[in-house]
């Protein structure tokens, strides 16, 4: 008996070694093509972020990916979502676990194409950059300044530690490694900087990975016009965006020893979406067509998105420019990619599914099942604590003036700036400095809002003798594009002002990271309108599966499930749904909490329906948007 038993822990010990085992693989740039196993090969890529995908449907959207014909996965990987606080770093935790994603996309099939930045843009916030890093007074983002690159060292190390080892060279999927991500046009943008020093920062990221163990090949990612600025000597320089075939092949020559191989590093399947700009979207036909042109051109491609997915809790980015100070993204990273939000086939992926079949020389698998949907009956919800309320339960951090979130060592969320005034005040109230969204209150009643995404930091104010202002600022996400990223703290950055009369002394900040739901108060409270409130309520199921809560009745906030906060809603739209992913619901007793910054005439119930409304804008009421 006992050698039977032997002989069975031995036979499972040699299958699990076998199982184990990563048959390793070749691949390199040679004679200008890409070479797998000493063939030549087409990389056909998409991008999708495990960041943005509950790791419970990693496995179902990377079947999707092979299911539409491809064989290679792109992901960025975004330094804040693992460096989530000063010195604290997460790889393992939920979504956070990319050698899983990784190793799961190896086990579909798919090739590694991995993007670690330290810049990733991607609409993300901050670009992935740490908020951290805007304490440090001397830094200089994306530059040659030893703070910044001491800064992604320690990055580069961690990161490292959990990808090396699956680099192709070691059995893993992973073919080539980004160097940073769009510097050519950061770099045009920041004209302060000699070129010399741009190319001594993009030098020393490319010296700092290869210090650390990546050595599958490099690539640059630039639109072509900015291939100057961003392209490495003896790096392949790829392409975003370009459909002038002869300018593409013509740039990548210049800066690739006249050679190939060519490659769109972002076919853009649509476009990026903010609050309050109509929804974008790309015809099926359109993206077949240029797919199309690149193929038979001998280009590789990586459609950009390939399956957006969603920007659950504070993750979501924002851009800007001189109209237009802040242009929040929103919640959904839908994209209109071929891969819907919610995982499913729209018919954009089954036109270029259709027309992959004709083209590749491999076999392509079936589609795989939707995820189910359900619906859910309208829960009735209760506040359970409003603005003020709240006060009652946080110790306030005082100052002589309004502190950024940065320096009340807070990254996402709110802050609520409360003063009391011994005198009376009114006039034009001006916050130059809003970084990004304030809900204005006196004595508890909302007189009004500032928007920093309408360049509105002044409204008239009347605050009467022995009354308490209160200012509930909302960062709406960390600019992601452009040198505008170099000033990103948040909060009230400026001096307060009741027409030229300075406001300070005696200031109080109430700290509102909304890291997790607030557990102050079970019991309801009486409903105020235009007090933002917490509403709390649960609902039970039978079955679970994908929904789409409809948040078209209410104002403004943010919503948590079960705990996980599924990101903001605004009723400006375009997006008026939020997705909820089934594998964070459960059969018997569910929690849902609402903050609800506006609270005008709320009815508080909310619905799950089978669909998502991401094309609904409404007009914007200045005073109570």
């Amino acid at each position: 008996m006992k050698t039977l038993k032997k002989i069975l822990l031995l036979s499972i010990a040699l299958f699990a070694i076998n199982i184990n085992a990563k048959e390793k693989h070749s691949f390199e740039i040679k004679d200008g093509k890409f070479i797998y196993d000493s063939k030549p090969i087409k990389i056909i890529s998409g991008e999708m972020h495990y960041a943005r995908i509950p790791k419970e449907y990693w496995r179902h959207r990377l079947q999707m990916a092979k299911a539409m014909g491809l064989n290679a996965i792109a992901t960025y990987v975004f330094w804040n979502y693992h460096n989530t606080a000063p010195g604290i770093w997460d790889f393992e935790t939920g979504n956070k676990d990319l050698k899983t994603f990784i190793k799961t996309a190896q086990e579909e099939g798919l090739m590694v194409i991995l993007r670690p930045g330290p810049y990733a843009c991607a609409e993300w916030e901050f670009g992935g950059h740490p908020w951290g890093l805007l304490k440090e007074k001397d830094i200089d983002l994306r530059t040659n300044n030893q703070q910044y690159l001491d800064a992604c060292e320690v990055y580069i190390q961690k990161l490292a530690e959990q990808v090396v080892p699956l680099q192709i060279t070691n059995g893993g999927p992973i073919i080539m490694v980004q160097v940073e991500n769009e510097f050519g046009s950061y770099a045009s943008q920041r004209k302060d900087i000699p070129i010399t020093e741009h190319k001594a920062y993009n030098l020393a990221i490319k010296n700092m990975l290869q210090k650390n163990g990546f050595v599958v090949p490099f690539f640059t990612s630039d639109g072509s016009r900015f291939f100057e600025g961003g392209s490495i000597a003896n790096v392949l320089p790829t392409a975003n965006g370009e459909s002038n075939i002869e300018a593409l092949k013509s740039m990548i020559n210049t800066y690739h020893n006249n050679e190939g191989p060519y490659m769109i590093a972002e076919f853009y399947t649509a476009w990026l979406d903010h609050w309050k700009e109509r929804f974008r979207k790309k015809s099926p036909q359109n993206v077949v067509n240029m797919l199309k042109m690149y193929l038979e051109n001998d280009i590789s491609v990586n459609f950009y998105m390939l399956h957006g997915g969603t920007n659950f809790g504070f993750t979501s980015g924002a851009n800007g420019n001189n109209k237009k100070h802040i242009q929040p993204a929103i919640t959904s990273y839908d994209y209109n990619a071929p891969i819907s939000e919610a995982g499913w086939a729209t018919p954009k992926y089954i036109a270029i599914r259709d027309y992959l079949k004709t083209k590749v020389d491999y076999q392509i698998p079936e589609i795989p099942k939707q995820i189910p949907v359900i619906k859910i009956s309208p829960i009735q919800l209760k506040p359970i604590s409003s603005i003020q309320e709240i006060k009652d339960f946080i110790n306030p951090i005082e100052a002589h003036t309004p502190m950024s979130f940065e320096d009340l060592n807070q990254g996402y969320g709110y802050v609520l700036y409360s003063r009391h005034f011994n005198q009376s005040a009114s006039g034009i109230l001006s916050i130059k400095g809003l970084r990004d969204y304030a809900t204005v209150y006196v004595d508890g009643q909302k007189v009004g809002v500032l928007d920093r995404s309408t360049n509105k930091y002044e409204m008239n104010i009347d605050i009467p003798f022995d009354a308490t202002l209160d200012i509930l600022v909302e960062n709406m996400g960390r600019i992601n594009y452009g040198a505008g990223i170099k000033n990103n703290t948040k909060g009230i950055i400026s001096p307060v002002y009741i027409d030229d009369y300075k406001i300070e002394g005696d200031w109080e900040m109430y700290q509102l990271p909304f890291d997790k739901p607030l557990t102050i108060n079970k019991k309801s409270v009486k409903n105020q309108n235009g007090l933002a409130t917490v509403y709390a309520g649960e609902f039970e199921l039978d079955s679970v599966g994908d929904t789409f809560l409809d948040m078209s009745n209410w104002g403004k906030g943010i919503v948590f499930v079960n705990g996980n906060n599924l990101g903001r809603y605004w009723k400006v739209g375009p997006q008026q749904t939020l997705y909820l992913p089934g594998c964070w619901l459960k059969k018997g007793k569910n929690e849902i909490q609402i903050f609800e910054q506006l609270n005008d005439n709320i009815k508080p119930e909310v619905s799950g329906i089978d669909h998502p409304i991401l094309e609904e804008l409404r007009p914007s009421d200045e005073n109570n948007n």
